[in-house]
């Protein structure tokens, strides 16, 4: 056998990495500098600088989202980072506007599907799909957006529980809120008063709004997809084809995965693929009510310091 000493090998893991004891009182700041310099926890600090950056440079950063997003109470966090320009377009299925539709209006959402569904009363709330499918027509017969025209209508009632409304406030900060819609997945689309054709008509002005802005995420661009396993990521990919064919030149920009499982689309789509010619994509696993307050938390902290 040829031994070697380990005190003279070449290693990966020194004393230099390893985090710093945490203690009461501590800033933002300090626990950022604090985790361990290694895999996801640099990963997670190099996408807040990126999304730091982007603003500082005026590039678009774009947060895409699902449902579950709204309802595991993020809507004000996101609603905050967009508020202070750090995010410049809001994109999402249609569950996660319905739900945040609910909670601006209502404020509750997220009935018990295994009960309703026994008695066939799952997803029949008129009032509910009346806001959202009139929103359909008014985007179809104008020139507003599916997700402005949700916004709008949200703000001309001024929903008791408004203030909170990632939808709401993407209007009144003027900035694109899109909307992109797949038949028969949302409850809304049950109810007579739905439209397939203002629906779709819609939601590919949506998809063309919105292809717009990432046309403009070359050369610092940060594009960030939280919990949507499918639909948000299939739409990405597609608008980039666009942008590209139209000879934009979208590359070295940065992209990003969070959710509480990994799945193929947004590891590919979003990960993968798009940064191919230039860029960097992570992909951070964790719960969304730790994950996105963390992610603006560290935001707000590398912002603070570049300025």
């Amino acid at each position: 056998m040829k031994t070697y000493q380990a005190s003279a090998r070449p290693s990966k893991v020194t004393t230099a990495l390893e985090g710093r004891p945490l203690r009461r009182g501590m800033a933002v700041s300090e626990f950022l500098d604090g985790l361990p310099a290694v895999l996801k926890a640099d990963e997670f600090k190099a996408l807040a600088r990126a999304v730091a950056v982007a603003r500082q440079r005026k590039k678009p950063v774009v947060v895409m989202f699902g449902g579950h997003v709204i309802k595991t109470g993020c809507a004000p966090v996101l609603a905050g980072l967009a508020a202070d320009g750090f995010i410049t377009h809001l994109a999402s299925n249609g569950a996660a506007a319905i739900h945040d539709t609910e909670l601006a209006r209502f404020g509750h959402t997220s009935e018990d599907v295994g009960a309703q569904l026994e008695d066939g009363s799952f997803g029949m709330a008129a009032d509910t799909a009346l806001l959202v499918n009139d929103a359909a027509r008014r985007s179809a017969a104008g020139s507003e957006g599916f997700g402005e025209a949700v916004g709008a209508l949200l703000r001309r009632e001024k929903a008791p529980h408004i203030q909170r409304a990632l939808i709401a406030r993407a209007h009144e900060l003027k900035i694109p809120y899109t909307l992109h819609v797949a038949m028969g997945t949302d409850i809304v689309h049950q109810h007579p008063t739905a439209s397939g054709a203002a629906i779709g008509e819609a939601s590919l002005r949506d998809f063309r709004i919105f292809a717009a802005s990432v046309s403009k995420l070359g050369g610092g661009g940060v594009v960030i997809n939280l919990g949507s396993a499918v639909v948000m990521p299939e739409v990405f990919l597609k608008a980039l084809a666009v942008a590209r064919n139209l000879g934009y030149a979208v590359k070295d920009f940065t992209t990003a995965n969070f959710d509480m499982i990994q799945h193929y689309r947004p590891g590919v789509n979003v990960v993968q693929r798009p940064v191919l010619a230039g860029g960097r994509g992570y992909a951070i696993t964790g719960h969304h009510e730790i994950m996105i307050p963390l992610l603006a938390a560290a935001v707000y902290e590398y912002a603070e310091a570049r300025d």
